[in-house]
C-alpha cells in the first residue's frame, strides 16, 4: 500500500513571455521544451507594447516547475516574462516576474493570486527598519513595495493589456511522476 504524501505531485501554471525579439523566440521554446520534458510550440503574436512578440501558454508538471521555467528564461536579459504556479496541497502558489534592468523577481501566492508574505519575512523587516533605523535611513515601505513586486508590476502593465487582448493560450505538460 502506497503512503499518503501531504504534498501534491502535480501543479498548473501560466507561461507569460510578455515580450521577446523575433530572435529569440525559438530558442525559449527549446529552454520552455528543456524545462517541460515535452515539446513547446508557441503561437507568437504582435506585443504592441513595443513592437516585438508575444506568447502564453498554460502548463501542467510536478511542484516547483515554475522555478524551473524561470530559471531557463533569465538567460535572457532582454525577455520581460512572468511565470505562475498554482498552490496545491501543502505548497503555496508562486510567481516569478523577470524585466530587463530589474532582474528576476520572485513571491508566494495565494489561492487568489496575491503575494503573501510570511511572519519571519516580515519581522526580519521590522527589526532592521529598528535597528537600522537609528543610524541610516531605512525605508520600511520601499522594502515592502520591493518584497510585493511593485516595480516589476508597474513595469510589466503595459506588457499584461497586450497579453489579454488576443495573444493565443496553449497547453504544455511535463511529466508527472
Amino acid at each position: 500500500m502506497r503512503a499518503s504524501s501531504q504534498f501534491a505531485d502535480a501543479t498548473a501554471g501560466v507561461v507569460y513571455i510578455h515580450s521577446s525579439p523575433a530572435a529569440l523566440c525559438p530558442h525559449v521554446e527549446w529552454a520552455l521544451t528543456s524545462a517541460l520534458g515535452s515539446p513547446a510550440k508557441l503561437r507568437w503574436t504582435a506585443q504592441p507594447a513595443d513592437g516585438q512578440l508575444r506568447a502564453t501558454s498554460d502548463w501542467i508538471g510536478p511542484v516547483g516547475t515554475a522555478s524551473r521555467i524561470a530559471q531557463s528564461l533569465r538567460s535572457w536579459p532582454v525577455l520581460r516574462f512572468e511565470v505562475t504556479e498554482d498552490p496545491s496541497d501543502g505548497v503555496d502558489g508562486e510567481r516569478y516576474s523577470f524585466v530587463p534592468g530589474l532582474g528576476l523577481w520572485h513571491g508566494s501566492t495565494g489561492a487568489n493570486g496575491d503575494v503573501t508574505m510570511g511572519e519571519m519575512r516580515l519581522r526580519a523587516m521590522l527589526q532592521a527598519a529598528r535597528e537600522l533605523g537609528r543610524h541610516s535611513a531605512y525605508d520600511l515601505a520601499a522594502e515592502i513595495e520591493r518584497a510585493l513586486g511593485t516595480a516589476w508590476d508597474e513595469d510589466l502593465e503595459i506588457y499584461r493589456y497586450g497579453t489579454e487582448s488576443g495573444a493565443e493560450v496553449t497547453w504544455l505538460r511535463r511529466d508527472v511522476g
